[in-house]
């Protein structure tokens, strides 16, 4: 960041070399005054009114005009030879609770920036001592010409300066507030502090400047040869009648509206895939889905007392069936393993039979042989 101003902060017998640095930025649309027929700019121009003609820099000075109209010349000599000690030095008159300072007092917003390897120490040291103390620094500093009032306070880790305006500059609010007694009433006071409650806080960061924005999508557009967008028309205030009925309508439409804002619009909703189950015998019954409004309150009533019948008659069916499909399976178990049982007794039976069979004609030739050797003999 580029210093507009070069000095020092005296702080008792400690000089503490600093720079300047602007602390805010304008980001407002700026536009140039031009000649409506043909589009020329227009340009000031500085003429001597005695000589009528155009001077230059060099050729122009200062001047205090009196009360009768007359000039005193003030060269910049004159103002050199004034016993200024803030010069180039932010004088720094006292420490103060923060609190004590008046916002109306306050205006531009300055960066005190550490001046080289040396300014650093004492820099530090007035930061914290600050930070400690709880307190900000009052000082008097010249700037453009004219002595100014500042307040010192610690911003983070730097040392910033506010330019403040002298108490005789501040006006008194008087003829501001209304003149005629007005009473209110607690009812009134409640529907206040509900409708401050219902508003809540905000972070600074989200506000933006709309109007500034609007204006640049108007040159942006005449920049592209489009037309520019259109201004959507703002609902007129109506009148206050009653101050109750307003407060208790402003309540109503900021809960709504903060209502909406949590709920957040249908078409930024993130929808994400569930994991899938594992899938088990019994099947969960089917939701029903809810059906559509009809004109009259005791269909509606209808409807939701029929939803959950047939939710509990398809989940008894979904029972039954998986029963009976488990009943089928074990019936086939069961007649596939007497099957499988007859198959191995017919086996064994039949090897039985013929282990007899044969026991029988072995000794049907055995006793034959016999017979024949015994007729031999």
């Amino acid at each position: 960041m580029r210093s507009i101003w070069n000095g020092a902060i005296s702080f008792g017998l400690v000089s503490i070399p600093i720079k300047l640095v602007n602390a805010t930025e304008s980001h407002a649309v700026s536009f140039r005054q031009i000649h409506t027929e043909d589009g020329g700019r227009i340009r000031y121009r500085k003429v001597c009114e005695l000589e009528d003609r155009e001077v230059t820099q060099a050729e122009i000075g200062k001047a205090y005009e009196d009360a009768d109209g007359s000039m005193i010349p003030i060269t910049d000599e004159d103002l050199s030879q004034l016993p200024i000690p803030t010069a180039r030095t932010i004088e720094i008159v006292a420490f103060v609770p923060e609190d004590r300072i008046d916002p109306l007092q306050m205006g531009s917003a300055y960066y005190l920036a550490a001046s080289g390897a040396p300014a650093a120490k004492p820099y530090t040291l007035l930061r914290e001592a600050l930070k400690r103390s709880n307190r900000v620094a009052i000082a008097k500093f010249a700037l453009r010409g004219r002595e100014r009032l500042g307040m010192l306070r610690v911003v983070g880790d730097a040392i910033a300066m506010h330019g403040l305006l002298w108490p005789d500059e501040v006006r008194a609010p008087e003829g501001v507030a209304p003149e005629s007694g007005v009473t209110v009433r607690d009812q009134e006071l409640d529907l206040a502090d509900a409708l401050m409650d219902t508003l809540g806080e905000i972070d600074l960061d989200d506000l933006h400047d709309e109007y500034r924005e609007a204006v640049e999508e108007v040159v942006a557009a005449k920049a592209a040869g489009e037309r520019p967008p259109e201004a959507r028309e703002e609902a007129a205030p109506g009148k206050v009648l009653d101050l109750m009925a307003a407060l208790e309508n402003s309540v109503r439409a900021a809960r709504e509206s903060r209502d909406g804002e949590e709920a957040g619009p249908a078409e930024e909703a993130e929808v994400r895939s569930l994991p899938q189950r594992k899938t088990s015998s019994r099947r969960a019954p089917k939701e029903t889905g809810g059906k559509k409004s009809t004109s009259t309150a005791a269909k509606k009533t209808a409807a939701k007392k029929a939803e959950p019948k047939k939710s509990t008659a398809k989940s008894g069916t979904a029972r039954s069936s998986s029963t009976s499909s488990s009943t089928s399976s074990s019936r086939a178990a069961s007649a596939s393993a007497k099957k499988a049982a007859a198959k191995g007794t017919a086996k064994k039976a039949a090897g039985r039979s013929t282990a007899k069979e044969t026991a029988k004609s072995t000794g049907r030739s055995t006793a034959k042989k016999t017979a024949s050797r015994r007729r031999s003999a």
